[in-house]
């Protein structure tokens, strides 16, 4: 089930971010638009669109979410594979995507600490500007 799941969210969702999905979308839109004098406007003509919509939104949700899941595990993967790989790099860091949020907030504050107060980030980002 798995398997069959990846395979049809990783399809759908390359096909959602092309032009011609947002083209099959507006076309959609558009013919809605235009068959509404035809219906008189009715509560049934808009329920089709919005009931469309709905659905439409609620199953990309999941494609949407699942496309990003495997984003960030392949980052993680790459960045894990970078710090195992560098000499000065603390292997410790590996798997930190596990922790707490409060963890990681009390990590990223000690690590800024170590690596200065914000005027000596300040100077250099404006020296590394400079540079270019």
């Amino acid at each position: 089930m798995t398997h069959i799941f990846d395979g049809i969210a990783k399809h759908i969702a390359g096909f959602a971010g092309r032009p011609a999905a947002f083209a099959v979308a507006f076309m959609i839109v558009l013919v809605w638009a235009v068959t509404g004098p035809i219906f008189n406007w009715s509560d049934t003509w808009q329920l089709v669109i919005n009931t469309g919509t709905t659905i439409v939104t609620f199953l990309m949700v999941f494609l949407i979410q699942n496309a990003q899941n495997r984003d960030g595990s392949a980052i993680q993967c790459k960045l894990d594979e970078l710090i195992r790989a560098v000499g000065h790099a603390r292997n410790q860091f590996i798997g930190i995507e596990h922790l707490s949020e409060a963890d990681l907030l009390k990590l990223q504050k000690k690590l800024e600490e170590i690596a200065g107060g914000e005027v000596e980030h300040r100077a250099a980002i404006a020296r590394l500007i400079e540079r270019r």
